[in-house]
């Protein structure tokens, strides 16, 4: 089958190109240089960097002192089960043993279309209220008055990770402490790697709403599976199928679309500038990752909880860590007294946050990847129209039309890899009993 590796660079331009517009009227965002995203990412990487490098050195003296079979004494299982871990690889664990697949797939079809409805509602209303709270807490104001001014409005998105990793932290080891897991066999430094990239994103995902819409930040995590194809044949040589190079062109044109149909004269927040596509790709890139490395991870017996409740403790660990030195922390906590209004939807974030990430593992093993796909492209659709009504954007016919076209390939995607499935499926011999 020939290849079209160009295809797919025409892909990553078509969506870079018309985004590469600075508006000069985002510079009203910030205080001052303390405030411009880069620095401040300059001082969370710093932060992270005093975490990080005085362990990396602990564990490698460990390794070189062979501690495993010399250590004694209170800490020795602590530094095994963090550096060591059991070190036996049992494959990976699917959270859907046979028997449960078995026992799902005979379950009438009343009892699976009421799961059906409840994982989709609560994947719709934690991602939705998420996604809602999140453009508030980062484009408005908060205090507001007509004798004061316009408010004081939160800048610290380290400080919004920090609170979604605490509670979904929290959650995971309330559901490790209370159902039967697997025994815990990795390292748990390995979880370090996933946990600083996470965070990244995390971070990334959050900063770059101060520079661009909500709608297209969300076109644009839509859109990441074209640099997932770049850097699979580039990096990995991978080769796909006529139909992926097919939706790959439509979701960028899909995307040029939306975003040529931008421009100044419309609400301030529709402007998408260079500064937010700098951040959107480095929200791409750390994401990327974070799915990489935890696929690595569960080569090593563990459960999705684990690996959620692994992640999200160096991640706290981290962000603490840089809030302190950063004394952004004790900010953080001022501005919360302050505005009860910002207390109450921080929380309410990470509700949201720790509860959709127990809704995704829970129809995952349900209905598979396939229906967990389509409600969280739904998700997406809705959350575009639910932000447009409540704050505001402004989306031309063109626009909408573009958006239109992005969620068409999306659902073109899920439809033709469900067919290939059921294709390869059809194609294997059935293995003859012997009696």
């Amino acid at each position: 089958m020939p290849l079209f590796p160009w295809s797919l660079c025409v892909c990553a331009a078509l969506c870079v190109l018309p985004t590469v517009r600075a508006d000069a009227e985002d510079v009203s965002l910030l205080g001052g240089w303390q405030d411009v995203w880069l620095f401040r990412l300059f001082l969370n990487v710093l932060g992270y960097a005093t975490i990080i490098i005085p362990g990396y050195f602990l564990i490698c003296y460990f390794k070189r002192v062979n501690y495993l079979e010399t250590g004694r004494g209170l800490c020795f299982p602590l530094i095994k089960t963090c550096v060591f871990g059991n070190e036996s690889k049992t494959g990976l664990l699917d959270d859907v043993s046979p028997a449960a697949r078995n026992e799902s797939e005979s379950s009438s079809s009343a009892r699976q279309a009421v799961r059906l409805i409840f994982c989709a509602a609560g994947l719709q209303a934690s991602y939705l209220t998420w996604g809602v709270l999140q453009e508030r807490v980062m484009t408005r104001s908060y205090g507001a008055t007509e004798a004061e001014g316009s408010g004081e409005r939160f800048k610290d998105s380290q400080f919004l990770v920090f609170m979604n990793r605490i509670l979904a932290l929290t959650v995971s080891g309330l559901w490790c402490v209370l159902f039967k897991q697997p025994r815990h066999g990795a390292p748990m430094y390995k979880y370090s790697f996933a946990s600083l990239s996470n965070i990244l994103s995390s971070w990334c995902q959050y900063e770059a709403l101060k520079y661009i819409s909500f709608p297209t930040q969300v076109l644009a995590k839509a859109s990441k599976v074209i640099p997932v194809m770049l850097m699979g044949k580039i990096v990995s040589h991978k080769s796909y199928e006529y139909w992926e190079y097919f939706t790959a062109v439509l979701i960028s044109v899909g995307v040029s679309m939306f975003l040529l149909s931008s421009s100044t004269g419309k609400h301030p927040s529709t402007v998408t500038t260079f500064s937010g596509v700098i951040i959107l790709g480095g929200y791409i890139v750390f994401d990327s990752f974070t799915s990489n490395w935890q696929d690595n991870l569960f080569k090593h017996k563990m459960s999705s909880v684990q690996m959620m409740f692994g992640v999200n403790l160096f991640s706290c660990l981290l962000t603490v860590g840089s809030l302190l030195e950063q004394g952004a922390f004790f900010d953080s906590l001022a501005f919360m007294s302050r505005h009860s209004e910002f207390a109450f939807h921080a929380v309410l974030l990470s509700v949201c946050s720790a509860c959709g990430q127990l809704f995704i593992f829970y129809t995952i093993a349900q209905f598979g990847a396939a229906i967990f796909t389509i409600i969280m492209t739904l998700r997406q659709a809705f959350a575009i129209l639910l932000s447009c009504f409540l704050y505001g954007h402004a989306v031309t016919i063109v626009g909408g039309f573009g958006m239109a076209v992005v969620f068409l390939a999306l659902f073109l995607r899920v439809y033709a890899r469900s067919r290939m499935k059921k294709s390869s499926k059809r194609a294997t011999p059935t293995p003859v009993q012997k009696v």
